[in-house]
């Protein structure tokens, strides 16, 4: 069976930048499970495994424009410490869901000078190549309730 739109897919992956920093891996994890044509992955990789069959093995390298975008610096901004009311000190790297025009955005602090915080809306891996080793390890067809939530349930997906 090889892998197309509404297929289960369960891959084996390790993702790396091109100076070879390690951003994620399934070793050691469950395989990535994912519904295949609803987004739930980047779309870089998701066309390069269309396709592909259990055991496949492929290397990809995924451009920011079809992984996490652009570097935007508009979305770097200055907000008055006040606006982390509840947090006991507000540090460098840390991460919270702040509300935007958009909806839910995950913003970093970058940096903190005196009541002064430096925000960064962009996801952290914008404006990154990022590199795939993959191996197919299942291909299935999707269950209804799978097509229907957009998602994989059970094992290495969601459960509800």
């Amino acid at each position: 069976m090889q892998i197309e739109e509404n297929k289960v897919v369960k891959i084996e992956y390790t993702v790396k930048t091109d100076e070879g920093v390690l951003v994620d891996t399934s070793e050691g994890n469950e395989p990535l499970a994912y519904l295949h044509g609803h987004k739930n992955i980047i779309p870089g990789l998701e066309s390069a495994l269309v396709g592909k069959a259990v055991d496949d093995e492929l290397s990809v390298t995924v451009t920011p424009d079809e992984a996490y975008g652009d570097r935007h610096e508009q979305l770097i901004k200055e907000v008055p410490m006040q606006a982390f009311q509840g947090v006991d000190k507000v540090e460098p790297g840390m991460q919270f869901n702040a509300e935007s025009p958009q909806g839910p955005q995950l913003i970093t602090v970058t940096k903190v000078e005196g009541d002064t915080v430096t925000v960064d809306g962009n996801h952290p891996l914008a404006g990154v190549t990022l590199n795939f080793d993959v191996k197919v390890v299942e291909v299935r067809d999707a269950s209804e309730e799978e097509l229907s939530h957009g998602h994989v349930h059970g094992a290495g997906g969601q459960e509800h």
